[in-house]
């Protein structure tokens, strides 16, 4: 069974249409990047699989189920770290396990498990404004990944940072799936992040956006610094980029 199969789904607002009979799915343990143009609707195609909003039409089932907030299997980490100032790093990290109810011990205590794991043992009670931008990156990540939803959804999580920090951030995030196997969903701009980290790369079109290439990356995990030169990655990198340009694309069964 998909961890995440979406099915025919079209999505309008109005007299908006913004996503069009797209078909994309996502095996267990999988790394799946999504890239299209600016809005194409890639946040949209997230607010559909966290089960914040609903297709017009089509399905999304995650784990054979109809997406949904309460299903509790879709954990969502947005663009921005949203670290709450006045909390320290580990009462930040706890926030969502507290929110669903377990209790404030338990929670900081499943929290700060991972801390060494994510490299921030010892700023549990720093605050977010004595951290790097890449350290608060890896404490939102951490915020997401200790809810152990079976799916995690990452909306271009480097997206702000300055170009050697993401450089780094993608390493990072790249020996951390090694490591954990998640079943990731990762939305990007960065067709270069994409190859790095994907297994899989699913190309949008334009709006009303569809699939219109799904990209096998043929690198062998576990990947580093020095995929960035290899032969097949820049092959891929080039496959990606054709079917960004446009119309000659081919749609995937």
């Amino acid at each position: 069974m998909s961890s995440l199969h979406i099915e025919d789904v079209g999505k309008s607002f109005d007299d908006l249409e913004v996503l069009r009979d797209l078909r994309l799915s996502v095996e267990p343990g999988e790394f799946a990047a999504v890239i299209g143009p600016s809005g194409s609707g890639k946040s949209t195609l997230f607010n559909l699989v966290s089960g914040l909003d609903r297709p017009t039409s089509g399905r999304v089932l995650v784990e054979g189920e109809p997406a949904s907030v309460a299903s509790g299997k879709v954990a969502y980490m947005p663009q921005k770290d949203l670290l709450f100032p006045w909390r320290t790093v580990l009462d930040n990290t706890a926030l969502g396990l507290e929110a669903q109810g377990v209790r404030k011990k338990e929670a900081r205590a499943r929290a700060d498990a991972l801390f060494a794991d994510f490299g921030l043992d010892g700023f549990q009670q720093a605050y977010p404004s004595q951290l790097s931008g890449g350290m608060r990156q890896r404490a939102a990540l951490l915020r997401t990944v200790v809810l152990e939803r079976p799916v995690l959804l990452l909306d271009e999580p480097f997206g702000a940072l300055d170009s050697l920090t993401r450089t780094e951030m993608q390493l990072w995030l790249a020996g951390m799936w090694q490591r954990h196997r998640w079943t990731v969903v990762l939305v990007t701009h960065d067709i270069r992040e994409a190859v790095l980290l994907a297994d899989t790369v699913h190309v949008l079109s334009r709006r009303p956006a569809t699939v219109v290439r799904r990209v096998e990356v043929p690198l062998a995990r576990p990947r580093g610094a020095d995929d960035f030169t290899a032969p097949g990655f820049t092959a891929t990198e080039q496959i990606v980029l054709e079917a960004l340009r446009g119309p000659t694309a081919v749609r995937t069964p």
